[in-house]
């Protein structure tokens, strides 16, 4: 499979169905979605990398699966999908890791990778990233990648009413697409 984005310790590479497995090690795992109103099911992890399959297509981006050059150990996920925040789509950076692969920086430089792939190769002007205002280690991620405090907001999140809270990214790089 093609790598869409290579960091010093990371490749990132499209979703396939053949992930299924590795995948729900990370969206299926009760202590890693405690900030999601459920855990996922096998068939909503198939529908997660469906949508992002037709994301990849739709957009040419979504969310890539993130892989430990290293050994080839499959970590979790992490990219960009435009995402309704108060009836504006938005392109948002989203990760999920792996817990047992936590607190070694790899979502921050999974994370810092898509900022840049999103700024230099997709042309974005700004990203965005959400999650509940409990999730300090999300938080952590997105302002060690200089994300800041935009507002707190409600979003329907697996049938659920959740506060979310939004940071934001400009493009203040100097290239272009």
């Amino acid at each position: 499979m093609r790598v869409v984005i290579e960091t010093d310790r990371l490749l990132l590479r499209n979703l396939k169905l053949s992930d299924m497995d590795d995948l729900c090690n990370v969206l299926c795992d009760h202590e890693l979605m405690q900030h999601y109103p459920a855990t996922f099911r096998r068939d909503q992890v198939r529908s997660w990398i469906e949508w992002n399959k037709k994301n990849y297509s739709d957009y040419g981006y979504g969310l890539w699966a993130v892989i430990l050059k290293r050994n080839q150990i499959f970590l979790g996920d992490c990219g960009i999908t435009m995402q309704n925040i108060e009836g504006e789509e938005l392109p948002e950076l989203g990760y999920h890791i792996r817990k047992d692969y936590c607190q070694h920086g790899y979502a921050t430089e999974a994370a810092e990778a898509c900022i840049r792939f999103g700024f230099q190769n997709l042309g974005l002007h700004a990203l965005y990233a959400y999650t509940t205002k409990d999730n300090i280690p999300s938080i952590r991620v997105a302002e060690k990648n200089g994300m800041t405090f935009v507002k707190y907001f409600r979003k329907t999140v697996m049938g659920s009413e959740v506060e979310e809270v939004l940071f934001s990214l400009k493009n203040d790089f100097p290239f272009s697409k």
